[in-house]
């Protein structure tokens, strides 16, 4: 009775708990989960604006090429007017004023003709006709002097000038071009780490997600077990009821039992672990619970003998990112030897002032602009520190080459023991299953002799240990080589 209240008693709680925890287990397939990786976060977001930020800059370093044009305008206000002339100028036959208040005048100086007229024909009859004809003519010369005064006097209190001009570099030692050069291989490096990012999350997931199916079946395994040794204690102990076994014996299955219990939470405790890291790596919650689909454990579809190391290396991120960091190189030395070059720009432009020039300073918006037009030529003839910079970017690309030559002969070897491994791996699993096999028809015939009473529960145990162990390694040996083939067609640049 007491059996049967236990048995309702898990019904109801599994009827109870089932939809709290069905939510939160999530199926998912290995590419599935490369997906959610790939496109969760942050990280692939960065990745795209740098790339963007190098398409550009490489766009900008292209327009450098072509002509750039400018408009300019600036405007002055200022307190006083220009003058020309001095407001009062001293002439050899007299001096010349213009007034504060804006009239004019003119004094003779003694030593003009029209002075010594003066002052010979004081106390004559012609003394006034000679001061009306010298004030007549002096009034003349102040108003002709008053004239050039205000025609000299140009309007600068509000002052416009506006200018538009084109730029146009014709050679400046292939600068221009090496900056264009650079800026592509900047592009083509962050093409490239995109990729590799992109591998190498590939790569994070499917450890993860096979370290989970390993977990995953290693925990069925461990239940396996523990139901096993439960039922050979349940058995030894009825045995030991009816005097068949020694006390011995039941503590020798029940130490067993314990110990397989042990395993079985220390599974349990991994899954959950490695569930999480999965989850970390998809960008899910870390409680979310995982059904993963098993199906190609026991199988790579990857054809080692057909692989080519040296002919995969060419296409390896570190081997490319290299070659454009070497490309680089090369662009900032010629980048030095360009400031050992001539540089020829021209120029034009169109000017416009106010007051213009074109009419003596007028005020008038109707005044004409002007265009220009120029070459500058630049020839360095003694740039001591060019050289030394043009030497030293030479060295730096001639290392830069040695380093690409040396990490291309050490993937070689990396992408060769990776093909080693995975056929090693393979082999792993064709004698891991065989062990298998074997290990669960030696356990079949120990519990039928056990059963028929021919052999010890000690012995049934060896052969249940040996089973859990054959059964172990064959899911390690499908484990290894799944992530082995992974890692090798990360180095190959198929994934």
């Amino acid at each position: 009775m007491r059996k049967i209240q236990h048995i309702v008693l898990c019904i109801l709680c599994s009827v109870l708990y089932t939809p709290l925890f069905a939510g939160d287990t999530l199926h998912y397939s290995l590419a599935q989960c490369r997906d959610l990786a790939l496109t969760s976060g942050n990280a692939s977001k960065a990745q795209q604006e740098t790339q963007l930020a190098a398409k550009y800059n490489r766009q900008a370093a292209l327009a450098a090429m072509f002509p750039r044009i400018t408009a300019n305008g600036s405007y002055m206000w200022n307190s006083l007017d220009a003058h020309l002339l001095a407001n009062s100028t001293a002439l050899s036959f007299g001096t010349a004023t213009v007034n504060p208040d804006g009239t004019s005048s003119f004094v003779w100086s003694g030593e003009s003709t029209l002075g010594k007229m003066e002052t010979a024909a004081k106390g004559t009859i012609f003394e006034d006709a000679v001061k009306d004809i010298e004030a007549k003519a002096g009034q003349k010369i102040a108003d002709a002097y008053q004239v050039l005064y205000d025609k000299l006097s140009p309007d600068l209190r509000h002052v416009l000038v506006a200018q538009v001009g084109i730029t146009q570099p014709i050679w400046v030692g292939g600068r221009l071009i090496q900056l264009y050069k650079i800026a592509q291989a900047t592009e083509d490096i962050a093409s490239i780490e995109s990729e590799a990012k992109r591998e190498t999350t590939i790569y994070a997931v499917d450890e993860a997600y096979w370290r989970v199916v390993s977990v995953s079946k290693k925990k069925e395994l461990a239940n396996q077990y523990y139901n096993l040794l439960v039922q050979l204690e349940q058995d030894v102990q009825n045995a030991l009821d009816e005097g068949l076994v020694t006390q011995a014996d039941l503590l020798k299955v029940t130490t067993k039992r314990g110990e397989a219990e042990v395993k079985k939470l220390q599974a349990e405790n991994g899954l959950t672990l490695s569930n999480m890291a999965l989850a970390q790596v998809c960008g899910l919650p870390l409680s979310t619970a995982f059904a993963l689909d098993e199906k190609g454990i026991d199988e790579t579809s990857l054809p080692v003998d057909s692989v080519d190391a040296e002919a995969a290396v060419a296409n390896r991120s570190e081997i490319q990112l290299l070659e454009q960091a070497e490309k680089i190189a090369k662009s900032n030395a010629k980048l030095a030897a360009a400031g050992l070059q001539p540089n020829i720009i021209a120029s034009a432009g169109y000017i416009y002032t106010n007051p213009n020039v074109d009419n003596g300073f007028s005020s008038n918006w109707d005044g004409k602009g002007f265009f220009s037009a120029g070459v500058v030529v630049n020839v360095p003839i003694v740039h001591a520190d060019d050289i030394l910079r043009y030497k030293a970017a030479k060295h730096t690309a001639n290392a830069v080459a040695l380093k690409t030559e040396e990490t291309r002969e050490l993937l070689t070897l990396q992408t060769t023991q990776a093909n080693q491994k995975l056929v090693e791996a393979q082999q792993k699993i064709v004698l891991a299953r065989l062990t298998q096999n074997n290990a669960a028809e030696v356990l079949r015939m120990a519990q039928e002799s056990y059963d028929a009473g021919m052999i010890t529960a000690s012995e049934l145990m060896q052969a249940q240990t040996a089973w859990l162990a054959a059964a172990t390694d064959l899911v390690d040996a499908e484990v290894e080589a799944k992530t082995t083939e992974t890692l090798l067609r990360k180095y190959l640049g198929k994934l």
